[in-house]
């Protein structure tokens, strides 16, 4: 693939504790800055997936977790500012209780309850309300 850019992959980490979903609002990136997301970010060179999930859920929110500890949610490919693929994990267990750990890139964190999510990324929300694991969606096509 001489030349080429490959597709931005993208992890989001799905931590829910008695009925909340822990989310943060994106600041000071210029992507979808003011909406909350779930936790996660790019994967890296040679890194997989689950280890890229664990790595970003502790960048951003100090919670720690072993990789084998992530469960499968669903895939999104969407057609944003580019082609990109998110795939969506769901955390069984982590140690910690989250903490804004990226004040630069997050305004706020905190727990919401399902039925009053705030403002989300619109694929966010599209992941949210897909449910439980084994999802594929396309956006933007």
């Amino acid at each position: 693939m001489t030349g080429r850019a490959g597709i931005p992959t993208g992890v989001h980490i799905l931590c829910e504790r008695q009925g909340r979903i822990l989310l943060l609002r994106r600041a000071g990136t210029g992507f979808f800055d003011g909406l909350f997301s779930l936790p996660g970010g790019h994967v890296e060179e040679g890194e997989s997936l689950r280890r890229a999930a664990a790595r970003e859920l502790e960048e951003e929110t100090g919670l720690r977790l072993a990789p084998a500890d992530l469960g499968w949610l669903g895939v999104i490919h969407r057609r944003s500012d580019s082609n990109r693929i998110d795939f969506f994990l769901r955390a069984r267990d982590w140690q910690g209780e989250p903490r804004l750990c990226e004040p630069d890139k997050c305004s706020a964190l905190d727990w919401f309850a399902r039925d009053s999510l705030p403002d989300l990324a619109p694929y966010i929300r599209v992941a949210l309300e897909a449910g439980e694991g084994g999802w594929l969606r396309e956006l933007g096509w």
